[in-house]
């Protein structure tokens, strides 16, 4: 049993402060969310909150975690339509792009990097819940393409990580640094069909 499952306690108005939760730290991100604002929305006293989630980074991680899982959850939908693969990735890769583009996932990467020697299997169980679930669904797609002879991969981990890094270019380093806030829809197309297009020279049938 991992640290989030001890330290978290579930009960009747777990998904109501899970909601509140959500509301604020997407509205405020993780340091401007106060615990006050988020017992407020979530319409219970702090002693309760507390009673479930005793530090902010725990109730942090459970609401990014969610949010991953939901994304992870769209993926494994998507992997199992029969689609041409260039669809198929054209289609993952724009969901990437706009999961990067959000606060929440900024906020994520900061508070991970921030805490991971603090609470190094709260990140763990983090990853493995929710980009790792997406990790393992892309490998997947990968695999089954490249049996079918429509992609060409001999390192399917190596190739999954790459179309991952392909579709955060520009996107993740210049918001983590402040360089400019979020990309528009148009940007965000350009830099997914970018990585597809990148993606495909290399592991495309030839």
């Amino acid at each position: 049993m991992g640290v989030h499952e001890t330290a978290v306690r579930r009960g009747r108005k777990f998904d109501q402060v899970l909601e509140g939760a959500r509301d604020v730290f997407l509205a405020e991100g993780f340091e401007g969310a106060s615990v006050d604002e988020i017992a407020r929305r979530a319409g219970v006293s702090k002693a309760t909150l507390y009673s479930y989630f005793p530090d902010k980074r725990l109730l942090f991680f459970e609401v990014a975690k969610r949010e991953c899982m939901r994304v992870a959850e769209d993926a494994t939908q998507l992997m199992a339509e029969e689609r041409p693969v260039r669809d198929m990735l054209s289609i993952a890769a724009q969901k990437i792009v706009d999961f990067f583009n959000t606060d929440l996932s900024l906020n994520v990467f900061r508070v991970c990097a921030a805490e991971s020697e603090r609470f190094p299997e709260l990140a763990r169980e983090f990853y493995e819940s929710g980009p790792g679930q997406a990790r393992a669904q892309l490998m997947a797609f990968l695999d089954c393409a490249s049996q079918k002879g429509e992609l060409v991969v001999e390192d399917i981990e190596m190739a999954a990580d790459q179309f991952a890094e392909l579709c955060k270019a520009r996107i993740l380093m210049d918001r983590i640094f402040g360089i400019r806030g979020a990309f528009t829809d148009n940007e965000l197309k350009m830099i997914a069909d970018e990585a597809v297009t990148t993606f495909m020279a290399r592991y495309g049938k030839r």
